[in-house]
């Protein structure tokens, strides 16, 4: 393969970080550093689950995302009171992808609101979010009072995400904003620990792609998301929950 812009193979990610407690207010926080995008996720406690919970005996995982104006060129107005439809739908992806690795009865009722924030945009801000948000989550659950402790981990399995593309002509892993830019295919896709998939979303830009290059993004996939686990695994320490 012609070697990309940045000088990554096909199946290499960019360099990737998480530094946990990174603001002390939230219950569990993680800075998340994809090769340039950074994106901080938040965890917060209630006691308190959304009207439809009440008296179910379950909890609530949930997600916010958010570009800051300065994440982005040209300035990206803040959303003050309708929320654009992509945001929603990434929020709802990362809410969606927490809430398949979480027992909401072993959690109990109290919710976990997990906020994302991007703070630079250079592509993959989506799977940073989710990839982050479940370390965030993870602290969050450690840090429940003594009195509303869960009595079983809530904890079912990890879960990370990652973006892959065919790139001219050529299936690669984690897409930096110029990639994602020109790919023909672009696709993120959300696993387990255990190697489950939790969503996939892939489509072609104004392109088509084959079963076999599915099978091969699928691949690339794989081998990001389990680099992905490890650094969770590594960044968590004693605290990994499984």
């Amino acid at each position: 393969m012609t070697q990309r812009h940045d000088g990554r193979s096909a199946d290499q990610l960019r360099p990737f970080s998480l530094e946990r407690g990174y603001i002390s207010a939230a219950a569990g926080s993680v800075l998340v550093r994809a090769g340039q995008t950074v994106v901080l996720c938040a965890a917060s406690l209630s006691d308190k689950v959304p009207p439809w919970m009440v008296g179910k005996g379950k909890g609530w995982v949930t997600a916010e995302y958010s570009m800051l104006p300065g994440s982005t060129r040209p300035r990206k107005e803040r959303e003050r009171k309708k929320v654009d439809g992509r945001t929603t739908e990434i929020q709802r992806l990362i809410g969606r992808s927490l809430r398949a690795v979480v027992d909401l009865e072993a959690l109990g009722e109290q919710q976990i609101t997990v906020d994302c924030d991007v703070l630079y945009a250079d592509g993959g801000t989506r799977t940073a979010s989710i990839t982050g948000a479940f370390v965030a989550l993870v602290d969050a659950i450690a840090a429940i009072p003594e009195e509303q402790k869960p009595t079983r981990s809530p904890i079912l399995d990890s879960l990370s995400a990652v973006s892959v593309g065919v790139v001219n002509g050529e299936p690669v892993l984690d897409l930096d904003y110029p990639e994602d830019f020109a790919a023909a295919v672009d696709m993120n896709v959300v696993v387990t620990g255990s190697g489950r998939y939790i969503e996939v979303q892939g489509t072609g830009e104004e392109a088509t792609f084959t079963r076999d290059e599915l099978t091969k993004l699928l691949d690339l996939a794989d081998t990001g998301t389990q680099a992905l686990a490890a650094a969770q695994r590594e960044a968590l320490g004693a605290d990994w929950p499984l």
